[in-house]
């Protein structure tokens, strides 16, 4: 049964929280001239690179993963880039910051790699599942986000969720029909293991519905005005009258 709502989800459940992060991207690129310096670090497969076809676009990703990579400019640890100061117009950082052991180093080395008064467009999660074991270390607050970008030379110029707070919601309930078990004896044996059961069975079916509805309520309209988001989106611009770290 686990299999079969899990693949019913996957296949009827949009994912709005990579459909906003697509925009993220594209928005990324829109910012930019032509021929503007572009690194994705952390790219793993290159998912946004396509919009980034009139800039110079670079990618770079430590590649130690069990997963598929796209082609990768500098497979490099990121707190040690092998390339210049100042030589990129905007960088993109999604989806990465909660795997990286010194965040603050990392920061730093792409205010290195960063011309003054270049972005840094990045996305991390406040809410979500551990993942990329054991390379998931960290979740982030709006206030921590603040704090690292204070100690590392940026200058935070808008901060955003990434979905709304359907979108978490969503997300929560997707995992609970994944999460919740059916076994009576987690709900004690006896006739009360038996309701128990029967209830989460109950329960994961509705939690499946409404997770498909409410990831396209969040499609259709992003509501912010409660609750907490799943992902953060900020941009972030690069201090001109410090010298670096």
């Amino acid at each position: 049964m686990k299999q079969i709502i899990s693949k019913l989800l996957t296949k009827l459940r949009p994912n709005s929280s990579r459909t906003y992060l697509d925009e993220f991207a594209q928005n990324a690129a829109l910012s930019l001239p032509n021929g503007a310096k572009v690194l994705d670090a952390g790219a793993g497969k290159g998912l946004y690179k396509h919009h980034f076809l009139h800039q110079e676009y670079e990618s770079a990703d430590f590649c130690q993963i069990d997963k598929a990579y796209g082609e990768i400019t500098y497979v490099c640890d990121l707190e040690n880039i092998p390339v210049e100061s100042d030589k990129y117009d905007l960088i993109l950082l999604t989806q990465v910051l909660e795997h990286l052991p010194n965040p603050a180093k990392v920061l730093q080395e792409l205010n290195r790699v960063l011309r003054s008064g270049g972005e840094l467009w990045l996305s991390t999660p406040l809410y979500y599942e551990e993942h990329e074991i054991p390379y998931d270390f960290f979740r982030y607050t709006q206030y921590g986000l603040q704090n690292l970008l204070d100690s590392t030379n940026f200058s935070l110029k808008k901060i955003d969720w990434l979905e709304g707070y359907f979108g978490t919601v969503s997300y929560q309930l997707a995992l609970a029909t994944r999460a919740l078990p059916i076994n009576p004896k987690h709900y004690g044996n006896g006739i009360i293991g038996i309701w128990g059961s029967a209830t989460a069975v109950v329960m994961k079916l509705n939690f499946a519905i409404f997770s498909i509805i409410l990831a396209r309520f969040d499609l259709r309209n992003k509501f912010t005005a409660s609750g907490h988001c799943k992902n953060y989106t900020l941009v972030a611009v690069k201090n001109s009258d410090k010298a670096g770290l």
